[in-house]
């Protein structure tokens, strides 16, 4: 049992952590990237998400490529600097700060991305061989089903199971709580997906029609 006032003495910086996760989580890079090269705002094409698979609707690949990684960074980047800063608990705090963030940016009224690339950036900085397997996990669903959004959805509800089987009950207990808010997030997907009407990795579609963002 951890002492209560030593738990009380750190709640400040523990909310210091989630609040500087936060704060980088919700960056909106798919936003400023898109109005940066001139391509508009791109909530006003597809999805209306900021994350890469939209930015990808605006036919620029390079800028979703940046988005990609620019939002999984962010998630990976304030992990890797609290850890060294206060330790693995405050890195652990921040990461889901980091993931609230994206998915729930204060400057777009709590309107972000769907969290595939923090979440996959989180997970490498926590134990990258679980990010690994992450990765191989959408890759194999997405070759197999041709579907962004389930790919997506596989790959987050298999990713505490990982970091269980390593050991890692601590990181296995967080990202089973994002894996829950990915799950929100592609409610919409999930449901296209039930009535067969979600669209297919590689099928041309209207650029309004809805898919899985990051």
């Amino acid at each position: 049992m951890p002492d209560p006032i030593s738990f009380w003495d750190q709640l400040p910086f523990f909310a210091l952590s989630l609040a500087i996760g936060y704060l980088a989580g919700s960056i909106p890079f798919g936003l400023l990237l898109t109005k940066f090269a001139g391509l508009g705002d791109v909530r006003d094409i597809g999805s209306g998400n900021i994350g890469a698979t939209n930015v990808l609707r605006t036919g620029n690949k390079w800028l979703a490529a940046i988005t990609l990684l620019t939002d999984a960074a962010k998630g990976g980047l304030v992990i890797l600097l609290l850890w060294h800063l206060w330790g693995v608990d405050h890195a652990v705090i921040a990461g889901a700060g980091a993931f609230l963030g994206h998915v729930f940016p204060v400057w777009l009224k709590f309107k972000g991305g769907k969290g595939v690339a923090t979440f996959l950036g989180i997970v490498l900085a926590l134990y990258w061989p679980v990010g690994l397997l992450f990765a191989v996990t959408w890759l194999a669903t997405a070759a197999v089903f041709r579907f962004s959004s389930l790919a997506a959805l596989v790959g987050a509800l298999a990713t505490p199971i990982y970091f269980y089987l390593f050991a890692h009950y601590q990181f296995a207990e967080m990202t089973l709580l994002l894996a829950v808010i990915i799950w929100w997030a592609h409610r919409a997907n999930i449901g296209r997906l039930m009535r067969g009407e979600e669209p297919r990795i590689g099928v041309k579609k209207s650029t309004n029609t809805p898919e899985s963002g990051k």
